[in-house]
């Protein structure tokens, strides 16, 4: 009997996913509404950057991570927008982005700061606040958000036609609002014309329950109207239904919401209730006895049980996770401690970095970090699963990236097996996440030790940033801070090296060296012979620009046609450009991103001759703005950062 009910359970939660079919006999996209908002813009240039920069952000996710929901936004040089889309989850992903794309072209003739499109299979919504993303309502600029549109062709059985598609309707306006991804798809036959109506109802992600069903109440109210039509759409901001006797999805794609409909499931809970009876109560009880002990020994009254999605973990499932954190677990040694491989739960695989901090207050230092990072998620950060603090035990639960580090596919065992398409998406990703810390989230975050080794590669050799969340957050409105030094040996910007003044523009500079390391294959500290002198890979690279050379920077080991040639030297600028002196004629990294983007270089504009730090005695001279902050002197880190 356990049994049986279990899986009777099962199908009550189960829910359709996001089909990737493609078998469909009506294709069409009509648009159905269309809007340019009122909201003015302080700048159009400044504008149009963020909206596409937004735009791109929307159509990577969408395209990458084969997901029908998106949101972005872009905060740099004022103008802010966010932005959102989503597509009918009945499309595959190519019809999805096909469709996003038809949207961005009817978008970027708007010149305000707000629009909305709306097609049968996606919309693409943008505002310059980010309120609508929970309640698409939220200041809505103008009025007659409702769309209506009701077919031409009308059934020749009207009585039989209404009150079959009547029903439809009603039932998926019951049926949506109660499933977890506010989606339905259904179909109900039509016995006097032997003809099938097929009908589907969407509601916009991250909204409440509530939204969702009052915008389906109007639908319905709208929709009824039509009949007898054989079909017709409706659009709010907070959801889209339509049906039609074409066939628009697969007879395989549809929901079955008798299980979500409230008589039904009531219904059947009632039959099973009965027929197991007093087995239910027992399995349940075992079931809940079970949850809370397992949810017991992963998380502790001492923390918070959940950031964002970041679960608390207990130290001791940590310890056993990682086999008492043993060596052979090891992925990765540096400044800030260890990282091991773990495994949770015997499936999922996880990197453990257990935190060394020998200063008073530390442990509060490292709990309010654990609360920033929580809340910054983006495709190109490393992602925060889980963290713990008991005692001095303090551990972040990280995703694992199963191909290491950066470093080790430019000088390491896998040298050479990156060719120049994978490693200018490494360089823009790499940009991507840095311009998230700088300018798209609440604080402006400096990292302040961008390297080769802090790049981890997954599955798809796509870069995320590893520990950002380890440097202090620059205060709102300041330029630069003066503050303790961290940074390594051949990255360090050297106004950050030499006076500790910290801007976003020392994460730019870093950033610039790990391109020439990207594109050169060698080490930023390596010293190679050039005419009577040594030089390190900056000055190499100064100079064979100079000297129009740049051909001899390019790693030995690529096989470039003439595109790709001019590609690189291209991207080679924009890497002396970020490591310019004085800091201030470096670029933002929003403005890196449109520049690897567009392709563009420094053109005709003459570049600064960076600042080059000799390192020989590995010792520089840093001046603080507190002399009680640290010594006088301070040794440039020279590990090898935790990587996974």
């Amino acid at each position: 009997m356990a049994v049986v009910l279990l899986v009777l359970l099962v199908l009550l939660l189960t829910e359709p996913g996001f089909s990737q079919t493609d078998n469909h006999d009506n294709d069409t996209n009509d648009r159905i509404g269309f809007f340019c908002g009122r909201n003015a813009v302080t700048s159009l240039p400044n504008f149009a950057k963020n909206r596409n920069a937004t735009l791109n952000d929307l159509r990577m996710q969408l395209l990458s991570n084969r997901v029908v929901y998106a949101k972005a936004q872009a905060l740099s040089a004022g103008d802010p927008v966010f932005a959102a889309a989503q597509c009918r989850n009945y499309l595959s992903v190519d019809r999805c982005v096909a469709c996003f794309d038809a949207g961005v072209s009817e978008l970027t003739n708007c010149s305000a700061a707000n629009g909305y499109v709306i097609f049968d299979n996606c919309f693409i919504r943008y505002e310059d606040f980010d309120e609508f993303y929970t309640d698409p309502y939220f200041m809505m600029d103008g009025t007659g958000s409702q769309y209506l549109s009701c077919g031409n062709n009308q059934s020749t059985s009207r009585p039989t036609f209404n009150q079959g598609v009547d029903g439809l309707l009603s039932n998926i306006k019951d049926a949506t609002p109660k499933t977890s991804n506010y989606y339905v798809a259904s179909i109900t036959q039509v016995t006097s014309e032997n003809a099938t109506v097929y009908a589907t109802a969407q509601c916009i992600a991250n909204i409440n329950q509530t939204i969702c069903q009052t915008c389906m109440n109007a639908a319905y109210d709208k929709l009824t109207t039509c009949l007898p039509s054989t079909q017709g759409r409706f659009s709010d901001m907070a959801c889209f239904v339509r049906y039609s006797e074409l066939p628009f999805f697969d007879d395989n794609q549809t929901t079955d919401i008798t299980t979500v409909l409230k008589g039904h499931s009531r219904k059947l809970v009632a039959i099973v209730a009965a027929a197991v009876g007093g087995v239910v109560l027992f399995f349940l009880i075992l079931v809940l006895w079970l949850f809370y002990r397992r949810k017991k020994s992963k998380k502790t009254a001492q923390g918070p049980s959940d950031l964002n999605g970041a679960v608390y973990y207990d130290y001791k499932d940590l310890k056993l996770a990682t086999d008492n954190f043993s060596q052979a677990n090891v992925l990765g040694k540096g400044g800030f401690g260890e990282v091991f491989k773990a495994i949770l739960d015997d499936k999922n695989i996880v990197a453990v970095k257990r935190i060394q901090v020998q200063h008073a207050g530390g442990k509060e230092e490292f709990e309010n970090e654990v609360k920033l990072i929580s809340n910054i998620q983006h495709r190109n950060l490393l992602r925060l699963l889980g963290w713990s603090s008991q005692g001095s035990h303090l551990l972040l639960v990280l995703e694992y990236m199963p191909n290491g580090s950066l470093d080790r596919f430019l000088w390491g065992a896998q040298r050479g097996t990156l060719d120049w398409n994978q490693r200018y998406e490494i360089i823009l990703g790499i940009a991507r996440g840095l311009a998230h810390l700088h300018d798209e989230f609440h604080f402006k975050i400096v990292h302040r030790d961008i390297k080769s080794s802090n790049i981890l590669l997954g599955d798809d050799f796509r870069p995320k940033i590893a520990d950002f969340g380890l440097a202090r957050f620059q205060p709102e409105g300041q330029s630069h801070v003066s503050t303790r030094f961290a940074g390594t040996l051949g990255y360090t910007a050297p106004e950050y090296a030499l006076q500790g003044i910290l801007s976003d523009k020392v994460d730019t500079y870093s950033f610039g060296i790990v391109i020439l390391e990207i594109i050169s294959g060698r080490r930023s500290t390596e010293l190679r012979p050039y005419g009577s002198s040594t030089c390190y890979l900056l000055e190499d690279a100064w100079e064979m620009y100079e000297n129009t050379k740049h051909i001899n920077v390019i790693d030995e080991t690529l096989n470039l046609n003439k595109y790709e040639h001019e590609h690189v030297t291209k991207i080679i600028e924009i890497a002396l450009l970020c490591t310019s002196s004085p800091a201030s004629d470096r670029p933002i990294m929003s403005e890196v991103v449109s520049m690897l983007q567009e392709g563009k270089s420094s053109g005709k504009i003459q570049l600064t001759r960076p600042t080059f730090l000799r390192y020989e005695d590995r010792r520089i001279r840093i001046s603080h703005a507190n002399p009680k902050d640290m010594d006088t002197t301070q040794e440039l880190q020279t590990d090898t950062e935790m990587t996974n």
